[in-house]
């Protein structure tokens, strides 16, 4: 069952990073945005991860925690994270518990084949833990300034919430 916009989103808990597990429930009081991405260290992931570094400042401002979610086990999140410098937590969700929460696995087709992926997807929690807005089939150029036009908006109480 996946979330909509207005709805408390279901606490859920993850590995990450940095020898951390991750609780919704613990980060209620601040907005949280939650982005997954298909694969650690390929190109879009890696330039979309970029984007949400470089303005963390000004998402940290307000008041809004970001965290990426991916397959990949957390051995392969921490040297994507080291390697690009990350300032946010990357969760491993080999499980897909996560992906299931957001319903972000999608038939996907690669050189003809099909396959169950990531479908490139991101969500901004309000700091009562509601799904405020939802972004699919995201195109990397430009999204990450969105969202933090929309945590900022969120955060001054002026998103129009479902």
């Amino acid at each position: 069952m996946s979330v909509s916009i207005g709805q408390p989103v279901p606490d859920v808990t993850a590995t990450a990073t940095g020898d951390n597990t991750v609780s919704l429930s613990e980060l209620k009081g601040r907005q949280v945005v939650i982005y997954f991405y298909p694969k650690a260290s390929t190109p879009g992931c890696t330039t979309e991860g970029g984007d949400f570094r470089d303005r963390k400042p000004d998402f940290d401002a307000a008041n809004t925690v970001i965290l990426g979610v991916s397959r990949d086990g957390v051995r392969a999140q921490e040297n994507f994270k080291t390697k690009q410098g990350f300032n946010f937590e990357l969760i491993s969700d080999k499980d897909e518990t996560v992906c299931g929460v957001f319903d972000v696995i999608k038939l996907k087709k690669l050189y003809g084949k099909e396959h169950l992926g990531i479908e490139r997807s991101t969500f901004l929690i309000d700091a009562e833990g509601r799904l405020a807005k939802e972004w699919r089939g995201v195109k990397v150029p430009g999204h990450a300034q969105e969202v933090l036009e929309a945590a900022q908006t969120l955060q001054k109480g002026s998103l129009d919430v479902g």
